[in-house]
């Protein structure tokens, strides 16, 4: 699968949102090489509506049974609620291009997790594009009117690299 090409779209997702003052999260979900569903960050300091969320909301309408051949695409690495949401969806791939230093979920250690989340199988590829995932979250955090996650450990992460 081409991941750059996937994650091309996430981006112009996410720099949408970004356009719209909001947090520059792209999402898509693409199975057999088409895209199923794809959303941005719709509401900052609204914490249930992520791009992931709002993604996998449109994907749980299509008729796909084969999840594990599923990849979600984002340009930010999952929070908990969205890594838990993905794991337990049986989606099978998810491919990041920026980490969350903050709140990322991915490191977590699965085998400490109830049932429901260690027997998981889902594959995980990180820092896709990860350079112009970076630079779009460097512009939001360098724009004085966007407030979200102002003095946060994220923005200083950002803006030192």
């Amino acid at each position: 699968m081409d991941h750059d090409l996937y994650m091309k779209k996430a981006l112009e997702l996410a720099e949408k949102a970004l356009n719209n003052g909001e947090f520059p999260v792209g999402a898509i979900i693409v199975h057999d090489g088409k895209i199923i569903t794809e959303s941005e960050r719709l509401n900052s300091f609204d914490e249930t509506a992520h791009a992931e969320m709002n993604a996998l909301s449109s994907f749980y309408k299509s008729e796909i049974t084969d999840r594990k051949s599923v990849t979600i695409y984002s340009t930010l690495e999952p929070c908990m609620m969205c890594y838990g949401a993905i794991l337990i969806s049986g989606i099978g791939n998810l491919v990041y291009g920026y980490e969350d230093a903050m709140g990322g979920g991915t490191s977590a250690d699965l085998t400490k997790m109830p049932v429901l989340y260690s027997e998981s199988s889902l594959n995980i590829t990180k820092d896709v594009l990860r350079a112009e995932s970076l630079n779009l979250f460097k512009e939001f955090f360098k724009n004085p009117a966007n407030k979200y996650w102002k003095n946060s450990y994220l923005e200083s992460y950002t803006l030192k690299q």
